[in-house]
This record gives structure tokens, sequence and C-alpha cells, in this order.
């Protein structure tokens, strides 16, 4: 619609209605400043101790200097009687109520076409915050009608703060003077153009990734010394966002009812350069269902008018993955941890593929259908991924997954190569996976740890003092309890999938190795426990051989689950020779600990046969080093046979 058919629409008030746009859009600035300021409040009323964000500077910035007092207002609030009192709450009721007809005048004053949907809210609302200002304090419902943005829990305030400001962007649309790339534009310098144009650019390289959704609609502005930029998210239930850029700096406010949504885009920014002013108090009970929206300043300081432009395109360019995140986190939480499900997304943002592709694909159902074509064995109904992949493997098949389904949308190619194409990678995955091998491995580096500090001991046994007995001791049962996790973890899973089972028994064969390495180091304590103190040096010595082949098998059991992690992707007769050779080492130290072990009963023999409480502890000490490679050698055939079977470990 051109300047002339707008005049003639909206009519005689139509020729104020920029500056009314202006006006309003910074009372709702003020209006959400207000809200936050509540909000902070009652968080400070709750908890006294915990910090008040100062206000000073952002009233400022709104040149509401002489409004200082509501800073006071927070720290100052307190609860009695179930009610938040609030010193000068006539003020601020006064104050939200002359922002809320400003920011409504434009939509209901007109002289076009008002809505009266909205227009009666905001009376309803008026009436409510005059009644407010025969109060001293808040009660519950008040504070909750005031600051909710649930829908479902009937109208607020703040919802009308929104609605309002949805309706404001339609209006600057129609009354704007020109369009600038995509930018409904107007009251501008010409100088302003290079910086409109910069946002655009940014904005339209990313907004092919929203595939249709609705979102992203620009109008700009220009109010005294600073050019206005805002844009629609396009989603429900966040504000838009509003950038004000001067010579040599720009400014973006943001608002968000989910603070994981708000932390993501900070950090999306604080990539590209920005700093962030938080200015949203912390989640408070009660209040929006407990989760208050979050409200911020992201800043983006410049020397030079090229940089400007390039901060202006950085920032346009990550606005489109804010549409619709929130419902792609508890997506993908569905198959993975939180943290990891927002790594995911914030790689699919930095590598500008998004996330709107893999919801119109179908998005959980997607990967749903694919875990059931490619294993429906290996999957239960609503099991996570990264219980059954690891969660490395997972994170990489839902990137590659995410990747594919923009690549292939953008295309217009059809949704079946999508599904296909998830098929394929989570084979790949399933092929590729190593969680069972991360767990053997975890366990061997256990058992390594159990053997390196018993030949420490033994080594020192003549110089160590009686407390560092107790502290080998528990090390090496922290070490030990830490392996039986690792045992519990592969026998909950066999119970879920038969296929862990071959897994279970190597790992019940490497705890038996954990279990009587700990034994040997509770012997050892026992030995060096007034009254005794000791053995002969010859029997040290030769139960430290005793120990060394134990390390020494123990190094190559984890050699050989290594290479055992890679033979079952791809054949490789030098790495098949290289595990044979690892598992016939396992061998050839149990037999070396057995010679080693008769050796050591000789020396008992004849240096403690008088002695029998020394004699039996040495006996026993030395019989659970080599009871550890006898379960060693048990673990590496086991292995052998799950790696050389005809399924293999990967199945």
């Amino acid at each position: 619609m051109d300047k002339q058919k707008a005049v003639a629409t909206l009519g005689q008030n139509s020729l104020l209605l920029p500056a009314w746009i202006t006006a309003a859009l910074l009372a709702n600035d003020r209006l959400k400043l207000y809200l936050s300021v509540l909000q902070s409040a009652a968080a400070h009323a709750a908890d006294p101790q915990a910090p008040l964000p100062d206000w000073s500077a952002e009233l400022r910035q709104h040149g509401q200097a002489d409004l200082l007092w509501l800073g006071e207002l927070a720290a100052n609030a307190f609860v009695q009687d179930a009610l938040l009192v609030l010193p000068q709450l006539d003020a601020l009721t006064q104050a939200i109520g002359d922002d809320l007809q400003t920011m409504a005048k434009p939509v209901c004053e007109s002289g076009g076409a008002p809505e009266p949907a909205l227009c009666q809210r905001r009376e309803q609302w008026l009436a409510f915050l005059e009644r407010l200002k025969e109060q001293e304090a808040l009660h519950p419902g008040d504070l909750i009608a005031l600051t909710h943005g649930e829908r479902k829990a009937g109208d607020s305030l703040h919802l009308l703060v929104m609605d309002l400001h949805k309706r404001l962007n339609a209006l600057s649309a129609q009354i704007a003077t020109e369009n600038i790339d995509g930018a409904h534009a107007w009251q501008i310098d010409p100088d302003d153009r290079p910086l409109i144009q910069a946002f655009m650019r940014g904005l339209q390289r990313t907004a092919p990734l929203k595939f249709g959704h609705p979102g992203l609609a620009t109008a700009v502005t220009r109010h005294g010394k600073k050019l206005l930029i805002q844009n629609d998210i396009g989603t429900n239930d966040a504000h838009v966002l509003v950038l004000e850029v001067s010579a040599k700096t720009v400014r973006l406010t943001y608002s968000d009812l989910h603070q994981v949504r708000f932390d993501f885009f900070r950090q999306q920014l604080e990539s590209l350069g920005f700093s962030w002013e938080l200015l949203a108090p912390q989640r408070a009970d009660g209040l929006n269902q407990g989760q208050p929206y979050v409200l911020g300043h992201a800043t983006l300081q410049v020397r030079q008018p090229a940089a400007l432009l390039q901060g202006l395109e950085a920032a346009a360019s990550r606005i489109v993955f804010l549409i619709d995140w929130n419902r792609a986190r508890k997506r993908l939480q569905l198959f993975v941890g939180k943290a990891l499900a927002i790594d995911i997304l914030s790689h699919c943002a930095k590598t500008e593929v998004g996330h709107m592709a893999w919801l119109l694909a179908g998005g959980e159902q997607l990967v749903y259908e694919a875990m059931q074509a490619v294993d429906s064995h290996a999957f239960r109904v609503g099991e996570r991924l990264d219980l059954v992949l690891g969660e490395a493997a997972a994170r990489q098949f839902l990137q590659a997954l995410l990747t594919e389904a923009s690549i292939k949308l953008r295309q217009q190619l059809p949704l079946a190569m999508v599904q296909d194409e998830a098929r394929l990678l989570l084979a790949r995955a399933m092929r590729q996976r190593s969680f069972e091998f991360d767990l053997l491995a975890e366990h061997a580096a256990l058992q390594h740890a159990l053997a390196s500090e018993l030949c420490q001991a033994l080594a020192q046994a003549g110089r160590s003092e009686p407390q560092n007995w107790e502290r080998t001791l528990q090390r090496c049962k922290a070490w030990e309890h830490q392996a039986d996790q690792l045992l519990t973890t592969a026998r909950e899973r066999t119970r879920r999938h038969e296929r862990w089972r071959p897994l279970l028994e190597l790992l019940d064969a490497m705890d038996d190795a954990a279990d009587t390495l700990e034994e040997a180091a509770y012997l050892l304590m026992l030995l060096h426990t007034e009254p005794l103190r000791g053995l002969p040096a010859r029997i040290v010595e030769a139960l430290l051989r005793l120990a060394e082949t134990t390390l020494a098998a123990i190094q190559d059991q984890i050699k050989a689950i290594e290479i055992a992690r890679h033979l079952s992707l791809q054949a490789n007769r030098v790495d098949e020779e290289a595990f044979l050779q690892a598992l016939w080492r396992t061998l050839r130290a149990e037999r070396q600990c057995d010679e080693h072990y008769r050796q050591t009963r000789v020396q008992l023999v004849q240096e403690l046969a008088q002695q029998p409480v020394l004699f039996g502890l040495g006996n026993e000490l030395a019989g659970a080093l080599e009871a550890a490679t006898d379960h060693l050698l048990k673990a590496g055939y086991v292995l052998r046979r799950i790696v050389l079977g005809p399924a293999g470990v990967v199945t």
C-alpha cells in the first residue's frame, strides 16, 4: 500500500501516525521495563539476599532519569500476609497506565480501522490499574495478572503489550514511505540506507531457513540521533527485536519468556562481539508459572563504519534461528539430553542450516521411523539415541540429519528423500557407534590405575609411611567402585537389549580382575598394619614382578580394545594381526604370572616358615595378583570371540 492510499484509508490522524507509532514503540520498551522491575521487586521480597539489578542506566536510556525511584521500589519491596507491599505503587501504576495509553493510541485512535478487541482490553486494564492505585500492596493474583505470558491462563497486561506491539508492526508496514530491500521505512535520512541494506542482507541470507513460517517483518524509522530497526520474530511468546543504531554503536533489545532460548541467542551474538547487559530478574516461584520473561541489551561498539555494517548484517542473520527454537529443542530432547540438544541447535545455527526443515520433515517422527527401520531390536520405543549410540554418535547423527533436511528441502526435493537419508545416516551411526567400547575402555583404564598403584606401592614398600598404605587402599577402593558401576550399567542394558549379553560377559571377567587387584591393595595395607612391618625385601621384589606382569597384561588389554573398536568397521590385516598379538601377550603374561607365583611361594617358605601371619598374608597377596591375570585371560578370550565371531560386536 503506497502512502496516498494509506492516508485515504486511515483518515486525518494518519498524518500524525508515524510520530504516534514512534512514541508507542518507545512506550513499549518502558512497559517491558516496568514489568521487569515489578518482577524483580517480587523476587527480592521473596529473597531479600538476592542481588538487585541497577536500573539507573536503563532508565536514562529511555529518557526516564526522573523515575530513578523505580530502583528504590524494587529494593524496598517486602511480603506481608502474602501481599507484596510496594512503596509508590500508585506512581508505578500511573506510569504503566500512561504508557499503555501511548502505546495503544496508534491502534485505537488513528481514525482508520481500530481493533475493538484490543481497545476494549486497553480499557479493562486501565480500569484495573486505577483500582491498584488505591492499594498499597499487590495480591498474588494481581501480580500474576500483570506479568504472566500464558494465554491459556487468560489475559494479562503483558499479553496485551505483546499484541499491541504486533499490531504496531503491521501499522508500520502500512504507512511506510518506502521499501528498502524488504524493510518498511519512514522518516529516515539518506545516510540510513546503507545501514538498513546491511541489516536486510544478513536477514535475507538466512531467511529461507524459516521455510514459509511467518515472521522476520522489518520496520525502520528514525528517532532523534538513532535509527530504530524492529524485526518481528514471528513467535507467539517472544517480543520483537529492537535495534538502536548510532554512529559507532548497535544496541539490541531482546526479551523472551524462555531463559534457555534467551541464553542461546545471547551466545550467538556474543560470538559476533556483542556484550550483554541483563535487566530481568531471576526465576521466581509463582510468577508466570515460574518462568518470568528475561530482558537484556546487547551492545556492539565499533571504530569504523564498515564494522558497523558488518555487525548489523551478522546480527540480522541470527534472528531466523529463534523461530520455533523452543519446539525444536524439546523435540531433540526426546533423543539426547538438554545440554546436547542446545549444542546441536547452536551448531546448526553456526553452519546456517537451521532446524525448521527438520521440523517440517517430521521432526521426532522422522527419527523414530528411522530407528524402527534400521534396527527395531536395538531401539526400544521411547529410548533415547544417546543411550544406544553414545553421546558423540548421537550428536553426529542428529547434526547430519538436520543438515540434510535443510539442504534437501531448500532444493525442493521430495520428503521421501529426507526419510531415506535419515535411515542411511542412522545405519551408518549404528555401524560406527563406539559406546560399548567406550565402556570397556573406561573399565580397562580403572584396572590400569589399580595395577599401577600397586606397582608403585610395592616399589616404595621399604620407604613408605604407615599412613600412605591407607591412602593407597582408599584410592583403590574408589576405582574398584567406579568399575562396579560400569558393570551395573552393562547389566541394565542387557535387561533391555540382548545384544549386550556378550559384552556383559566380558565386563564380568574384567571386573573380577579389578576386584582381585583391590583385594591385593587391602592385603598390602594389612601387611603394614601394627604390629606387622611388611615383608622381606626379596619377597617384595618377587611380588613386584607379579604386579608389573599384571600391569603389562592390562596394557595389552587396553590396546586390544582400541584395535577392536575399528575392526568392527572395516577389515584390515595389519590391525587384525595387532589385535591377535595383544591377546597373545595377555596369554603369555598369565603363564609368566604362574611361574612368578611359584617362585614367590618358594621364597615365602624359605623366609617366613616360622612367621605364619606374614606367610599367610604374603601368599594371599601373591595369589590375588596371579588371579588377576587369570581373569584378564578369560576376558581376552571373550573379546576375541566377540570381535572375530560371525556377527562382530556391532550388529
